[in-house]
């Protein structure tokens, strides 16, 4: 046993100082998911742990959205500059693009922008494709790649100037139809993001002056991180008629008239959606991850003593027999030289569902030592039974996981009536404030920015959906006129 005195990085405690604890646990001296050394800020560099956690989550979204029916395809990075500007809205994004003008050392005859979202690279050739009321419903989706826009402050999984991307642009005849697409993308939100990922949400409508760019209204699931901001993990647009009629995507319908489409899209923020799983699962010991989420669900520990050779062959012996009984699973031997106790804290800080430890005792009573994660309660277990006790320890842990989750999302929401009870429950809450508001329309802007102005950042996250708490004979709290919506409030990244 080499006598390995390293000690892994974190050096805070996550209620303490939540801000700092993410930081280590995403960088080299925790569970080294995110570099940020890369050299060009807000472009960071994604390390093997996190990409493989990623690839599950992508994983989930692409099972659920072919499920429903979905359609993949890729598209190139670069949009024109013409389609980028034609959805006059949409065209909003422009200040936060970013070009390209070169090549070599030439200027190219159209300068192209780096893709920021999907909608004006993928809609023009949907106005090829379609023709027929008979091609419709069309559902494609892209997965799997990145997007750039030039956010100002930025941060790994929370936000960057490029980050890792998913969205589907669905097609339908009829309004109805994309009404009931949105509540689908919404139940898809559910299932990966509270049923699989256990990250606890509410659903939101956005306000009207927070809606996607060019849309008619945009719907969203929202959490809470320990330092009590809100997290958006995902989005859902009902574009309405906008884009099919700035990128003429018409067809016939069954009287052979030309009608415009209507369109949705759903963007689940796979980098939010990790930065939830960090943070909100993560304990002062590193990640804390869903059995089947985990790029590895159980590392073997051999307990090994380097001056009984005999002992340590044969323990490394029972050690291969368990993985080769359980290899259903991801498994893996953790055979380097590095301490028992090392390794613990290493494969603990990887978040790493469950741990067996094998050694001489183990070998001589055939049995393992079965560790879980969320408690490190120790059991033994007979080598008969174990893919039995593992199967059900990974329920009991993920039950745990989601137990913890609820529990911390759990009385998150206070109310206030005033501007004056807000700013004070702001200030010491660490979640949602439901107030009364005068309008989710454009014009309760005004009271927003007041809002945000006076309580140092609170966000207008928008009305509960698809059950709108309803105002009753309150007034709004910044304008004191007649309060038509309960919105709830939230400091924000």
């Amino acid at each position: 046993m080499v006598n390995d005195e390293k000690k892994l990085g974190i050096t805070v405690k996550k209620d303490e100082n939540f801000s700092e604890w993410f930081t280590q646990v995403c960088s080299e001296q925790g569970a080294k998911l995110a570099d940020v050394r890369y050299g060009v800020q807000g472009f960071v560099v994604h390390r093997p742990w996190a990409f493989r956690i990623l690839r599950e989550i992508y994983g989930l979204l692409e099972n659920e959205v072919e499920e429903d029916n979905h359609e993949p395809f890729l598209f190139p990075t670069v949009i024109k500059e013409e389609n980028l500007q034609k959805e006059k809205e949409h065209a909003g994004f422009a200040p936060d693009v970013f070009w390209v003008t070169e090549a070599g050392d030439k200027k190219i005859e159209e300068k192209v922008a780096l893709r920021p979202t999907g909608e004006t690279q993928i809609y023009p050739m949907y106005s090829l494709w379609l023709r027929s009321y008979n091609d419709l419903p069309f559902k494609g989706y892209q997965s799997r790649i990145t997007v750039f826009r030039n956010e100002k402050t930025t941060r790994p999984f929370i936000r960057g100037r490029e980050f890792m991307f998913f969205e589907t642009h669905d097609v339908f005849l009829t309004h109805e139809e994309v009404m009931d697409q949105i509540k689908k993308d919404l139940d898809i939100a559910k299932r990966v993001i509270y049923d699989k990922l256990k990250i606890p949400f509410v659903f939101f409508k956005r306000p009207q002056w927070d809606k996607f760019k060019g849309a008619d209204a945009t719907y969203t699931p929202d959490t809470l991180m320990p330092d009590g901001k809100r997290n958006q993990l995902a989005s859902t647009h009902d574009l309405g008629q906008n884009f099919s009629r700035a990128y003429d995507i018409k067809v016939k319908d069954k009287e052979g008239n030309d009608v415009y489409v209507w369109q949705t899209c759903f963007g689940p923020g796979v980098w939010r959606i990790m930065a939830a799983l960090i943070a909100i699962h993560g304990d002062d010991n590193g990640l804390v991850l869903p059995f089947s989420i985990a790029p590895l669900n159980i590392v073997i520990v051999p307990i090994v003593f380097n001056d009984k050779k005999a002992e340590s062959k044969d323990v490394l012996k029972k050690c291969k027999e368990v993985k080769e009984l359980i290899k259903e699973f991801k498994v893996k031997i953790d055979d380097s030289e590095n301490s028992p106790g090392f390794k613990f804290n290493e494969w603990e800080m990887l978040g790493v569902p469950l741990r067996i430890e094998i050694g001489p005792n183990e070998v001589k009573s055939n049995e393992v030592t079965l560790v879980k994660r969320t408690d490190k309660k120790k059991i033994k277990v007979k080598v008969a039974n174990l893919k039995e006790e593992i199967l059900k320890q990974s329920k009991v842990l993920d039950n745990e996981i989601k137990s913890r989750a609820d529990k911390y999302f759990e009385d998150n929401t206070k109310s206030a009536k005033t501007l004056g009870e807000l700013k004070k429950i702001i200030e010491v809450h660490r979640g949602f404030v439901k107030v009364p508001f005068c309008s989710v329309e454009n014009e309760g802007e005004k009271c927003a920015d007041i809002i945000k102005e006076e309580t140092s950042g609170g966000y207008v996250c928008g009305t509960k959906f698809p059950e709108e708490d309803r105002a009753k004979s309150e007034t709004c709290i910044v304008c004191r006129k007649k309060a038509n919506h309960i919105v709830y409030i939230a400091k924000s990244y």
